[in-house]
């Protein structure tokens, strides 16, 4: 049974500083010598950038709904099989959600440490932090740690107010240090310029005010990892990737790889052409803050069509979809001309147009996904169907022409194996 230090790194609400508190956690360790593995509670795509910049590992995701509770297991014991410490940002508020990061926590015995933002409160802090420490009996609650604290005075004022018996990680005082962000979240690692100087300058604040030694060491039952049969043995699949297409799973090219796939990366606003290729896999990303470069990208979108037009199969998510639309129209009302390998056209809206797991049932199997975006589509394409959300409501629109399988869910690969082998197998 794989034993290995463990926290999950949580907080009352979104906004708190779950993510810098988490990669300044990672880097101060990694500096320190040790292998740090992060995860990140939920479907998101930003905050794992990050984390794996602070770590110099991967960071992938644990969600009991998406992924489910034996991906999780294994991908933990797998962890503590090679770490050193193993850290896990939550999602939004401790309890919000279900499942939750409590949730996770309490599931696999992770201890909590809960983040509060203590920069406009004093002894309120302590009843914030005696009730997560006590709204679920059997939580296993570690103790707190300030954020945006203002002097050393406020921060033995905010100890002070907590029960005695609750564990003190320390403070954080306010720092310019915190990372940028834009609509979908943080800005994505690479278009940080001062990403490492940042984290650094994150990881000596923690060590000068807050207690940083290794965590409980948490037993990890040892899961044997799954088989996956190599049905895409032999196969390329072109990938974009870049600053535009960038919300991609770790898990995903695993599972891929784990297929037999031989993966082929390409960067659409950097150029490239498209690789020779028996399939293509679009991911979510910008196009919408990089349309005048995509826009010109007249040899690509011809490649695209002559692909799909030969029969080969093509997934396109959310941005990648919205970049097969004739054209984006953007917040100030712009009109950029796209592929146009699907009638209609995408919208950017002002405010959140979806959010949520959903499960698509496919011909070619049941996978769990998710969506997250800022845009809205019009097209006169009737779907081939509609994924459903965890309670059976109608959620997003699958399209489908001849192998092109396109729709605003981001898939999660494990979910699946077979599935996506069937979505990108060539005839």
């Amino acid at each position: 049974m794989p034993a290995c230090p463990a926290l999950l790194i949580a907080a009352p609400a979104s906004g708190q500083g779950k993510t810098t508190v988490t990669a300044a956690l990672a880097r101060l360790h990694a500096r320190q010598g040790r292998r740090v593995t992060v995860f990140k509670c939920g479907p998101d795509f930003l905050d794992p950038q990050i984390h794996a910049v602070a770590s110099g590992r991967p960071c992938q995701n644990l969600d009991l709904g998406m992924c489910g509770e034996a991906d999780a297991r294994w991908r933990l014991a797998r962890a503590a099989a090679d770490s050193d410490l193993i850290l896990i940002e939550g999602v939004m508020g401790l309890f919000d959600g279900e499942p939750s990061a409590a949730d996770l926590a309490e599931r696999f015995g992770i201890p909590v440490m809960a983040l509060i933002d203590a920069g406009a409160m004093a002894q309120t802090f302590g009843a914030v932090a005696h009730g997560l420490a006590s709204y679920r009996p059997g939580l296993p609650f570690a103790g707190v740690l300030a954020n945006r604290v203002g002097s050393p005075r406020h921060a033995d004022m905010l100890r002070a107010s907590l029960p005695a018996s609750m564990g003190w990680f320390g403070a954080l005082p306010k720092t310019g240090s915190s990372l940028p962000e834009r609509h979908l979240g943080l800005l994505q690692a690479a278009e940080i310029s001062d990403l490492e100087g940042r984290l650094d300058a994150l990881a000596e604040a923690l060590a000068k005010t807050a207690s940083v030694g290794l965590p409980n060491a948490v037993d990890f039952a040892a899961t044997q990892l799954p088989a996956t049969e190599p049905r895409l043995a032999g196969q390329r699949i072109a990938i974009a990737r870049d600053a535009t297409y960038a919300f991609i799973y770790p898990a995903n090219l695993e599972t891929l790889t784990a297929l037999g796939a031989e993966l082929r990366f390409f960067s659409p606003l950097a150029g490239d052409p498209l690789p020779d290729c028996e399939a293509i896999w679009l991911p979510g990303g910008y196009p919408e803050l990089h349309a005048d470069a995509l826009s010109q990208r007249h040899d690509l979108w011809q490649a695209l069509g002559r692909h799909v037009a030969a029969g080969r199969p093509m997934l396109a998510e959310c941005g990648g979809m919205m970049s097969l639309f004739e054209a984006i129209v953007d917040k100030t009302g712009a009109n950029h001309t796209f592929a146009g390998l699907l009638p209609g056209r995408a919208l950017m809206q002002a405010r959140l147009a979806a959010l949520g797991t959903q499960f698509a049932d496919l011909p070619e199997g049941r996978l769990a996904g998710h969506t997250f975006h800022y845009s809205t589509s019009e097209t006169p394409l009737a779907p081939l169907r509609r994924a459903q959300t965890a309670d059976g409501r109608d959620g997003e629109a699958i399209y489908r022409q001849g192998r092109l399988t396109a729709s605003y869910v981001h898939f999660y690969f494990p979910s699946n194996p077979a599935a996506v082998a069937g979505l990108f197998k060539a005839s």
